[in-house]
């Protein structure tokens, strides 16, 4: 699956996003500057990876979310192509639009690194049909502003839709509904707070992030039958 990271000053998690990328989708998997305005051509999944885009100004993934490169992510979001945000990604894709709700600060209002357990909701999707529904991952989080937060009436909407992927066992930051991933109406975009890329080899500690990757190499697989 032909991938592009995207790359916006103070991303820190772009070269983990790259490696699992390169290691598990495409071994041509590529940065692309969010001054770009387009994407590689062929591109399949975009990957927004984590960071301080920008230093977190404004609020998190505020001025990445204006970036250049975010109408040719737009426009590919549009067209069905798959968009995966992690962390400061999750962020940038509320900030734009591509999914509702939006991260606050932590309900401590201190910075968590530390690996969490989550609940695969939803394996309907291109980015968990790998895994098996009420599976419990092991991934890690690294994040100062993941609360999740949206009016009761998305709250409900995500949850009849079946647009919550991924829940947290043990909530760390106060997330309404323990949500720690949710994908767009149309499935095709994914935001989640935890770091599956941090999570697929044995001397990273766990190899649960794997099946999100897998999930996505098996959805491209049956597209090109």
């Amino acid at each position: 699956m032909k991938t592009a990271v995207i790359q916006f000053p103070g991303s820190n998690c772009d070269g983990d996003a790259l490696h699992a990328a390169q290691l598990l989708l495409d071994e041509g998997a590529q940065f692309v500057w969010h001054t770009e305005a387009g994407l590689p051509q062929g591109t399949e999944l975009v990957f927004l990876p984590g960071g301080f885009s920008y230093g977190d100004h404004l609020r998190s993934g505020a001025i990445a979310a204006r970036s250049p490169i975010m109408q040719a992510v737009k426009a590919h979001a549009e067209r069905g192509g798959y968009v995966l945000g992690v962390c400061n990604g999750f962020q940038v894709l509320t900030e734009s639009g591509l999914l509702p709700g939006a991260l606050s600060r932590n309900r401590d209002l201190h910075f968590l690194c530390r690996p969490v357990h989550l609940r695969v909701e939803n394996t309907g999707t291109a980015f968990t049909g790998a895994y098996t529904k009420g599976q419990v991952i092991e991934v890690p989080i690294a994040h100062g502003e993941g609360n999740y937060y949206a009016d009761p009436e998305t709250i409900a909407r995500l949850e009849g839709e079946g647009q919550v992927v991924f829940r947290y066992v043990d909530n760390p930051n106060g997330s309404l509904n323990d949500i720690a991933g949710i994908v767009s109406e149309r499935g095709n975009v994914l935001g989640m707070m935890p770091h599956p890329e941090r999570a697929v080899e044995a001397l990273l500690g766990s190899e649960d992030g794997r099946g999100l990757f897998d999930s996505l190499n098996l959805k491209g697989a049956l597209v090109s039958r």
